[in-house]
């Protein structure tokens, strides 16, 4: 089944009915990806699995699918080379994305390997998925939005990727490119509606030539206007009427000009408390707030961060021309637990740091994360709260009553609880349900 479907999406495949033969395959052919579907015949592990075709294959990339993979076996697989795990029941169309992440355009070369070859030009724009339940939900609703014309609202902390988001909503669009960005919170009032509208030439000191502005430049695309909320309240009212009226007016032009631009907006605080605070205005942020969509920090996802690593990695590499490898287990896990509060943007930081301290050839480890991360407990988020006995362990090892206890702590916030646990969302309510059903 997983086959015939892959096939109609135009990829080549070969199948293997189990290891011996896939081994015969990979000494004798070159190929691009393998997709093992567990568990395999003869009852090999996950780990034999991988180490196998790696011995054949050398650097080809791995997706594993499974019935129950747990966060920090997954985290083991990616340091062992496994791009990415999913566990049954999966959705086709989130696989045949991940694959799509791994080619690049107009060769059947993972980006890995075409970084290699000189060219890196997609891998600084690929949007990368990650798998956890949360970012699952956001992906749903970006498939949701994107093909209809609704202005969106996307609303999360800083560097957790809202432009990606954008960029992401406005590919899968009916609307042509073009995608036009601008960001708000630098733009004065006079700048603001020149940057948005544009300008005819002489309208005011310095305009020495007439200006076309994002609005016009963006007509049949989208619109992308970075943290909305710091645009200007008198600039907010313009913004309205082009909204409303689906037209604009240059600055120092009379000439009314119609637009069919898709708006996008990112905000990383509350629009709704701007307008009861009245910092913006009620009727723009009931124009705008068609749809929402909230991005999820990174402390909440600590599974996508192998994912994110990766990614990263993949494009260090190429432009240091080094082959930095995966973080060993130890360091995954201190990265999983580290709470990022500057989200993606920060954890890109980190590893582009410690990818330039790291040898050649070397996985990421200790040595090269910055002290702040190697030496952050996750109890000191609950300083004085925490009993000792509570201690941060794997995701088998913790028991129904650690979770007792941290959600005491927490004052029964689940997220917290687990990110102190070490584990996901996903594994705390599966074993309070354990209990329940016990």
């Amino acid at each position: 089944m997983l086959s015939e479907n892959l096939k109609k999406s135009g990829l080549e495949i070969l199948e293997c009915d189990d290891l011996p033969l896939a081994q015969k395959e990979l000494a004798i052919r070159e190929l691009d990806l393998v997709i093992c579907c567990m568990p395999f015949p003869g009852g090999d592990s996950l780990f034999s699995v991988v180490s196998t075709i790696k011995s054949y294959a050398g650097e080809i990339e791995i997706i594993l699918i499974d019935h129950h993979i747990e966060l920090h076996t997954a985290m083991q697989l990616a340091h062992a080379g496994v791009y990415c795990c999913f566990n049954r029941p999966f959705c086709l169309d989130q696989l045949k994305e991940t694959i799509n992440q791994l080619r690049a355009p107009g060769t059947g070369l993972p980006p890995r390997k075409k970084a290699r070859a000189g060219s890196d030009a997609q891998t600084g724009n690929r949007y990368v998925r990650g798998n956890s339940e949360i970012a699952q939900k956001m992906y749903q609703q970006i498939d949701l939005i994107a093909p209809t014309r609704f202005n969106v609202i996307v609303t999360g902390e800083t560097g957790t990727g809202k432009e990606s988001v954008a960029r992401r909503i406005a590919v899968l669009s009916e609307a042509s490119e073009p995608f036009i960005t601008v960001d708000c919170g630098c733009l004065s009032k006079e700048l603001a509606v020149s940057e948005l509208f544009g300008h005819e030439k002489g309208s005011f000191t310095g305009a020495t030539e007439k200006k076309i502005g994002a609005f016009e430049s963006a007509d049949n695309g989208t619109l992308f206007l970075d943290e909305i909320a710091n645009l200007e309240y008198d600039v907010q009212g313009f913004l309205l009427r082009a909204i409303q009226e689906k037209t604009i007016r240059r600055l120092g032009s009379t000439q009314e000009i119609a637009v069919n631009t898709r708006l996008i907006v990112a905000t990383n605080e509350s629009l709704l408390k701007a307008v009861k605070s009245g910092k913006f205005r009620e009727d723009l942020y009931h124009r705008l707030n068609e749809f929402e969509i909230i991005v999820p920090p990174l402390r909440t996802r600590p599974s996508d961060i192998p994912v994110f690593i990766r990614h990263f990695i993949s494009e260090i590499n190429a432009e240091l021309n080094k082959n930095v490898r995966m973080p060993d287990e130890c360091t995954l896990t201190k990265l999983a637990r580290y709470n990022w509060p500057g989200n993606i943007r920060e954890l890109k930081n980190v590893i582009r740091r410690a990818c330039l301290f790291c040898c050649d050839d070397r996985a990421i480890d200790l040595s090269t994360l910055p002290a702040h991360i190697t030496e952050y407990d996750p109890r000191m988020q609950f300083p004085g709260q925490m009993p000792a006995s509570v201690t941060i362990r794997t995701a088998r090892s913790v028991t129904v009553d650690d979770i007792k206890t941290a959600l005491s702590v927490t004052r029964n916030n689940k997220s917290q609880a687990a990110r102190f646990l070490g584990i996901d969302r996903k594994t705390l309510y599966n074993r309070l349900q354990d209990e329940l059903n016990s």
